[in-house]
């Protein structure tokens, strides 16, 4: 079990609907990290920009962007995670992949499609909640329009870490930074959103924003809003044992069933 899990946080702009640039420009970005890293967290929809064009753009789990994920991880030795558009048995997917140095691939379908673009007309929503267990940490990670939804957030797996990635855009960044620190609080947990920044190709604007948080809500780094930028954090398992033992606010949970 590591004690400490190093983090990078990539906040990027993207090039629209252009995987093979998108793949080129985080291939430079992560080359030029110069540390030992455990995780690379990438935007939601990092090869394309969140785009509804689904049938223009997706691939497949042996395509091409899995296959540089896996190369990635095992050059770097680092896991990485992102999602992209996967088309899946008929089915177009707004999917996150969590892919290890070895080469172990665990994936996770949006479950909360943005109803407000017309996401669920497009893509199938997920069903099933992720917890990857890597080097002794568990981590939850989800997409975007999920982190308006804290029921399914809701720590009953006793994680370590909750991560969302995101194109969260601009005119309501105020709502992801309140988010982002509620879903730590409530959770005890780390709590960690990547988001993109520029302009999509249907003139949506991104500032980032991208952060991360301890149990506690309180921020312990932050990326300059509007920058592509990438920063390296520290998560520590003593943070989260020493007050959870001392506050035990999670024994105090709510039982219910998710229908």
């Amino acid at each position: 079990m590591n004690k400490h899990l190093k983090i990078a946080l990539i906040q990027s702009d993207l090039v629209w609907e252009n995987p093979k640039q998108n793949l080129e420009n985080f291939s430079e970005k992560i080359d030029r990290i110069s540390e030992n890293i455990d995780l690379i967290i990438l935007p939601e929809m990092f090869t394309t920009g969140f785009t509804m064009n689904a049938k223009n753009v997706a691939e497949t789990m042996d395509g091409e962007t899995v296959k540089w994920m896996q190369s990635i991880a095992l050059r770097v030795n680092t896991a990485i995670v992102g999602s992209l558009v996967i088309l899946e048995a008929g089915n177009y997917y707004n999917r996150l992949l969590f892919v290890e140095p070895s080469g172990r691939l665990k994936h996770y379908d949006k479950r909360h499609t943005f109803t407000l673009v017309g996401e669920d007309k497009v893509y199938t929503a997920g069903t099933k909640k992720l917890i990857v267990d890597y080097k002794g940490w568990k981590i939850c990670p989800l997409i975007c329009y999920d982190l308006r939804f804290p029921v399914w957030a809701r720590n009953i797996e006793t994680y370590d870490v909750l991560l969302y990635v995101a194109n969260w855009p601009k005119p309501r960044v105020a709502a992801w930074d309140a988010l982002l620190k509620a879903r730590a609080i409530e959770n005890m947990s780390y709590c960690i959103g990547v988001n993109r920044v520029g302009i999509d190709g249907v003139n949506s604007k991104y500032s980032g924003h991208s952060a991360a948080y301890d149990v506690l809500g309180n921020i312990i780094t932050s990326i300059k809003p509007d920058k592509e930028q990438t920063r390296i954090v520290i998560l520590e398992k003593k943070h989260i044992e020493a007050y959870r033992n001392k506050l035990k606010f999670l024994d105090d949970r709510d039982q219910f069933t998710l229908k």
